[in-house]
C-alpha cells in the first residue's frame, strides 16, 4: 500500500502536523458513490478498538516534553478501556499511590466536538497547545510524553543540540525507541515508501532528531525519509531574542544540517517569511497562525505521495530523486501561492467577458497548473511566498529583487491543485515527461508536475488567513487553489556559507574545523557546475 510513517518531534512540529492530520481527516468520503481522491491507507492505519469497533488512525509518532500535550489524554474515547482512577497493571504486586497533577482543561472547541455539537470559532486566544485545534483520535501508542523536560521551562530549557542528543541517548538506555515506539508501525506496512519527520531545526529538537535519523538510516537503508525542518525566525525578527540566543539558534541549525544531512533523503529547512503578500494576513506571534501557512504548503506539496490517480501519483523515494537529479543535493526549498476557487458570479463573468483585462485578472484563478507553469518557465518557477530561511544573525529585510536575484534552479517539483484543467495543461502534461529526460542528459533544471482537483480544504481549525481580493477573509468550509514547490538551488551555497562564518567563532576548537569543513563541502554541492562571478569571493 506504499505507507508512510510520521515522526513528530516537539510542539512547534505538533503545531504542523495537525493542520496536516486535519486536512487528511476531511478528505474521507462516507457515500459508497464517491471515491476519495487520495488513498487514505498511506496514512491511516485500520485497528480495533477497546470496545470491538474498527477504528482508522494516523501511522504517527508524537514526542513531545511535559506540559506539551494540553488537556489531550495517551487514550481515547476509541481506547479508553480504563475506568476512572484505576491504575495499569504493573509488575509490582504491592499497595500503589496515585499522585495527579491538576489536569488542563478542554478548549471549548474540543468539548463541541467530543458532544458532536457545532464548535465555536478558534481564536489566537483560544489555541493554547496544538490539542486544542485537533480533530483527530490517536493511537495510545502514537503519544509519547518525554517527561525529562518541562515545555517552556526556564530552569531547564529545552534549547540546545547537544541536550537534544543526550535526552535521546539517556532515554535509549532504557529502551530502544526505535523497537520501542517507531517499529510497530513500520512492521504492520505491508509496503512502507517512507518516513516523514517533522521537527525543530534551532532547537534541542535538531539534535534528537539527528540521532533518531542515524538510528533509522541503520535499521532501514534504503527508505525515503522527507525532514520538514521548522525554525522560528519570527521570535528572531521580533526582537524577542537577545543576540546570545539568536546566534545560539543558528548553531544550533548548523550542526542540525549537518547531521541530518547525512542520513536524509530531503531536508526542507522552512519559516515564515518576513514578507507575505496581501492576500494573507497572520499573527507572527501565533503558532497556529504560522504553522497552518507553512502546512497548507507542505500538505500540498506531498499530495502525489498518496493520490489515487494514477498519472499523478508517485513515491516519496521519487520525489527525492527528481530533487536530487545532480549529485547530492538534499538540501531543498520550499515555495507556495494560492487563489481562492472563483465564485459563481466570477464564472459566470469569465464565460461571458469580451473585456481582455477582466479576462486575465479572473483568469489568475485557474492558470497556476503547474504543467503550464513548468513549460513557460524552464529556468524554474519562483512562487509568492518563500519559506526559506534567511540564516542572518542580524535580521534585514529582504529586497524584492529582479530576475538577475534569483537562484538557478537544479530541480523542481511542483504540485497545483483545484485549478483547471484545459487543453494548454493536457498538453503539457503530455509532453513533460520526455522533457525530464532531455534535461536531464544536457544539466538543465529538472522539473517534474502533479496536478488534482482537490482543493485545500479551510476547515473550521484552520485560522483564517487567507483573504478574498477585497482584503475580507476566506470564509471557512470552502477551499483555496494551491501551487506547491520543492527545489533544490544555488541559494543553498551562500545561505550555509553564511552560517558558517557567522556561528564559527561560537564552536568550541574541537568541533570549530569540522562543522566548517561540512558546512563547506555541503555548500559546494550547490556551487559545482555553474558560474556567477558574484560568487567567486565567497570562499574563505
Amino acid at each position: 500500500m506504499h505507507e508512510i510513517i510520521t515522526l513528530q518531534l516537539g510542539q512547534q512540529s505538533n503545531y504542523l502536523a495537525t493542520h496536516f492530520w486535519n486536512a487528511q481527516e476531511s478528505y474521507f468520503t462516507y457515500s459508497e458513490d464517491q471515491e476519495p481522491a487520495v488513498n487514505h491507507d498511506i496514512h491511516w492505519r485500520p485497528g480495533i478498538g477497546a470496545d470491538g469497533t474498527e477504528t482508522y488512525m494516523p501511522r504517527t509518532v508524537i514526542y513531545d516534553l511535559k506540559g506539551g500535550f494540553g488537556s489531550m489524554a495517551k487514550t481515547n474515547a476509541l481506547y479508553n478501556d480504563l475506568e476512572e482512577g484505576q491504575t495499569p497493571q504493573a509488575l509490582w504486586n504491592g499497595p500503589t499511590v496515585l499522585q495527579k497533577q491538576p489536569a488542563i482543561p478542554q478548549s471549548a472547541y474540543q468539548q463541541s466536538l467530543d458532544a458532536g455539537l457545532e464548535p465555536p470559532p478558534l481564536t489566537t486566544d483560544t489555541v493554547r497547545y496544538w490539542s486544542d485545534f485537533n480533530r483527530v483520535f490517536y493511537h495510545p501508542r502514537s503519544v509519547v510524553q518525554l517527561n525529562e523536560y518541562e515545555l517552556n521551562s526556564s530552569i531547564m530549557p529545552f534549547e540546545r543540540y547537544a541536550t537534544g542528543e543526550d535526552l535521546f541517548a539517556s532515554l535509549g538506555k532504557e529502551h530502544d525507541l526505535l523497537d520501542r515506539d517507531l517499529r510497530p508501525f513500520i512492521e504492520e506496512a505491508d509496503q512502507m515508501q517512507g518516513i516523514q519527520v517533522m521537527t525543530g531545526l534551532d532547537d534541542a529538537w535538531g539534535g534528537f532528531a539527528a540521532k533518531y535519523l542515524e538510528r533509522i538510516r541503520d535499521e532501514y537503508g534504503k527508505t525515503a525519509m522527507f525532514v520538514w525542518g521548522s525554525e522560528q525566525e519570527s521570535a528572531m525578527r521580533a526582537g524577542g531574542l537577545s543576540r546570545e540566543k539568536r546566534l545560539l539558534r543558528l548553531a544550533n541549525k548548523a550542526r542540525t544540517m549537518t547531521e541530518v544531512y547525512k542520513y536524509a533523503s530531503v531536508v526542507v529547512p522552512f519559516t515564515v517569511p518576513a514578507t507575505l503578500p496581501g492576500s494573507v494576513v497572520l499573527d507572527a506571534g501565533s503558532q497556529w497562525h504560522n504553522t497552518a501557512l507553512s502546512a497548507a504548503a507542505i500538505e500540498s506539496v506531498t499530495l502525489p505521495s498518496r493520490l489515487r490517480d494514477a498519472a499523478n501519483r508517485d513515491t516519496l523515494g521519487t520525489l527525492a530523486d527528481t530533487l536530487n537529479a545532480m549529485g547530492k543535493q538534499n538540501v531543498a526549498s520550499l515555495g507556495m501561492s494560492f487563489a481562492p476557487e472563483p465564485t459563481e458570479e466570477e464564472d459566470v463573468v469569465m464565460e461571458g467577458t469580451q473585456d481582455f483585462r477582466q479576462r486575465q485578472l479572473l483568469n489568475q484563478k485557474s492558470s497556476r497548473h503547474a504543467a503550464v507553469m513548468a513549460k513557460e518557465n524552464p529556468e524554474g518557477v519562483f512562487l509568492d511566498i518563500n519559506f526559506t530561511p534567511s540564516d542572518q544573525l542580524d535580521y534585514v529585510r529582504r529586497r524584492g529583487g529582479g530576475d538577475d536575484d534569483r537562484p538557478r534552479v537544479f530541480s523542481q517539483v511542483l504540485t497545483s491543485r483545484g485549478y483547471e484543467v484545459d487543453e494548454q495543461a493536457q498538453e503539457a502534461n503530455k509532453a513533460e515527461e520526455d522533457e525530464i529526460f532531455r534535461r536531464r542528459s544536457s544539466y538543465e533544471p529538472v522539473m517534474r508536475s502533479y496536478h488534482t482537483p482537490l482543493r485545500f480544504p479551510l476547515l473550521d481549525s484552520f485560522p483564517q488567513i487567507f483573504r478574498d481580493d477585497n482584503g475580507e477573509p476566506l470564509k471557512r468550509g470552502g477551499g483555496i487553489n494551491v501551487t506547491s514547490s520543492l527545489s533544490t538551488d544555488s541559494s543553498v551555497y551562500k545561505r550555509l556559507k553564511l552560517l558558517r562564518n557567522t556561528v564559527g567563532r561560537s564552536i568550541g576548537m574541537e568541533d570549530r574545523e569540522q562543522l566548517g569543513n561540512e558546512l563547506a563541502e555541503m555548500a559546494d554541492e550547490y556551487h559545482e557546475g555553474w558560474s556567477s562571478g558574484s560568487d567567486d569571493g565567497d570562499d574563505d
